[in-house]
């Protein structure tokens, strides 16, 4: 068996999560936490970065990120599932997925700003950089989205990025980009595994 260390609330751990449940893997895996504050956590010890999601593979060997994970997902699932071949349509999904990866670490960030720092410690400026990234990214993808009715690394990201912001409300992307709204409901009609792997802690 691998081993998927993260937790149900990390989008990255979702999107890894979501991969595998749609390629059918997820009787391959067994789900273990995942601490990124503990100073001798699993987690530090897997991937020095201390950074979810880790995967280990049945020959103990570990990787990470989600994107180098989802990758390995797409191999194990014959290549070309969730990755396709085509290098156009690769660079595509790729670039999707990489942008929507960006929007998910600005949005983290402004989250552990306001958990761990105290409140008198906040710097607006640079909490407003930070969502600048998400504002500017979702304008661009409010224009030309992937498609929604494709499975793949670019979508998979699109919509556990969509589904991070509507939960911890970084923005309110919905008023200020309204075909996104459209794009996930398409989306969530498609992949099933979006709706099976939504986050139900705090």
């Amino acid at each position: 068996m691998m081993i998927l260390r993260t937790t149900d609330t990390s989008p990255f751990g979702r999107k890894t999560r979501m991969a595998a449940l749609h390629l059918g893997l997820m009787d391959r895996i067994t789900m273990e936490p995942a601490d990124a504050l503990e100073a001798d956590s699993a987690l530090r010890r897997e991937n020095p970065l201390g950074k979810m999601p880790v995967l280990t593979l049945e020959n103990g060997r570990r990787i990470y990120d989600s994107r180098v994970i989802l990758e390995h997902f797409d191999h194990l699932a014959g290549g070309g599932s969730i990755i396709p071949k085509d290098w156009d349509a690769r660079l595509a999904v790729l670039t999707a997925q990489a942008l929507a990866d960006g929007v998910m670490d600005a949005a983290v960030l402004i989250v552990y700003e306001g958990r761990h720092r105290p409140a008198e410690l906040h710097h607006k400026p640079w909490l407003d950089y930070q969502r600048g990234k998400i504002e500017r990214a979702l304008a661009q993808l409010a224009i030309a989205p992937p498609d929604p009715k494709q499975v793949n690394v670019g979508t998979i990201a699109t919509a556990c990025m969509l589904g991070y912001l509507d939960w911890r409300k970084q923005v309110d992307w919905r008023a200020t980009t309204p075909a996104l709204v459209d794009w996930l409901a398409t989306f969530r009609t498609t992949a099933p595994a979006f709706d099976a792997t939504e986050a139900s802690g705090a």
